[in-house]
């Protein structure tokens, strides 16, 4: 149990912690992912849809439906990282700067 709580602490702190946690304590990324290739990629490009993912991911069934809805969440979350700071961060500098 206290290993998931450490797990979520991290994932609220960065997602690419909380990947390195589950690469160091769990085998979740080696379940969730075949190759170290696709675990690099997701860990610089989609840090969190990565680390959902494999949260969600069960060898038996995959991904169920609920599962790929919080995946879409992560995938958001991501998007939302890479694009959406730049007019923000416009709109705070010609506000207070000008």
């Amino acid at each position: 149990m206290g290993g998931c709580c450490l797990l979520a602490l991290a994932s609220w702190v960065s997602p690419r912690l909380a990947m390195i946690f589950m690469w160091l304590f769990t085998d979740r990324l080696a379940l969730a992912f075949d190759s170290f290739l696709a675990a690099a990629v997701g860990f610089v490009l989609l840090p969190w849809t990565s680390v959902i993912y494999a949260l969600v991911y069960s060898p038996a069934t995959k991904v169920s439906w609920l599962g790929w809805a919080f995946v879409a969440f992560g995938l958001f979350l991501d998007l939302t990282s890479w694009f959406g700071g730049g007019n923000k961060g416009r709109e705070y500098y010609v506000t207070e700067y000008s």
